[in-house]
């Protein structure tokens, strides 16, 4: 016999475990952590225990999930609260008399899955045997069950393409846009971190500015020393513009005078490369930065 679990709260870990390595025993519903979310899925999934993953959460978010406690003991379904020693400590002090069994990690996935069945076990069949009559005397419209049934799998869908996103986006090579008026350091540079990277190239300022009015990278090395627009100018049009104002810039330059380069320091890059260019400190920066 499986039992219905209802998971709520920040640690996406450790929800993800039970999804993933709990579900000879579990089946797992995930919902947020308002209050209106929780409140239908108990309706309407029926679990036999709310699970609260926590990791980070704010006194007031603690607070909010304090409101559900009359409707889940109205449900007699009991409460487990995950997390570390810190975190269980907060939930107590704000909730001192919310009846909770309490996990903290950290803790195996086998220990916690046996550690809820055992309570699930110890509670009895009393709580499944009520929400079952519920269930058989519900007199709830059958469009209210189909509206609370395509919310939850509007909620579903929504977070299986946040995943798949992720997913993408770790797959993707990290783009980097290389500045430098000299073409032979365009070549070499794009030559040595293309297998890595996705490398896109441009020998003026005025250039790398247009690329990035439309396209996005993910780290612009700059050199400093250019004609018309100079790697300052460009670095300070970067930052004047909100849609790429926080791409981490490294300068590039063949500069060797100390005052020279007090004034490269001065406008906060994120790395800073010399040239002729150390190979192994160009991969360091850039992991340094892009990590």
């Amino acid at each position: 016999m499986k039992y219905k679990v209802l998971l709520t709260g920040n640690n996406k870990m450790v929800i993800n475990e039970f999804f993933t390595y709990m579900d000879f025993s579990f089946e797992c519903v995930s919902t947020s952590e308002r209050y209106d979310d929780i409140i239908n899925h108990i309706k309407y999934v029926q679990p036999d225990v709310l699970v609260y993953c926590l990791y980070g959460e704010s006194p007031d978010d603690l607070k909010r999930f304090v409101n559900v406690e009359d409707k889940i003991a109205e449900e007699r379904i009991p409460i487990v609260i995950v997390g570390d020693a810190e975190e269980c400590e907060q939930f107590v002090h704000i909730a001192p008399g919310m009846k909770v069994t309490i996990f903290r990690r950290p803790i195996s996935t086998q220990k916690l899955e046996e550690g809820i069945v055992k309570l699930l076990k110890e509670k009895g069949p009393e709580t499944r045997g009520k929400r079952s009559v519920t269930v058989t005397e519900s007199t709830l419209k059958t469009e209210d069950v189909m509206r609370v049934a395509e919310e939850l799998l509007a909620q579903i869908a929504k977070e299986e393409e946040k995943e798949k996103k992720l997913r993408e986006e770790a797959a993707r090579k990290k783009h980097i846009l290389v500045v430098d008026d000299d073409s032979s350091v365009l070549k070499l540079l794009k030559g040595y971190l293309v297998e890595r990277y996705d490398v896109a190239t441009a020998i003026s300022g005025k250039i790398a500015l247009k690329f990035l009015e439309t396209k996005k990278t993910d780290m612009v090395i700059l050199d400093y020393e250019m004609p018309v627009d100079n790697g300052a100018a460009v670095l300070s049009k970067i930052r004047e513009n909100p849609a790429t104002r926080n791409i981490p810039v490294v300068f590039l330059t063949g500069v060797t005078d100390r005052n020279k380069i007090m004034e490269v320091l001065s406008m906060k890059p994120k790395g800073y490369l010399a040239k002729p260019i150390d190979m192994e400190k160009l991969s360091s920066t850039i992991k340094g930065v892009l990590g």
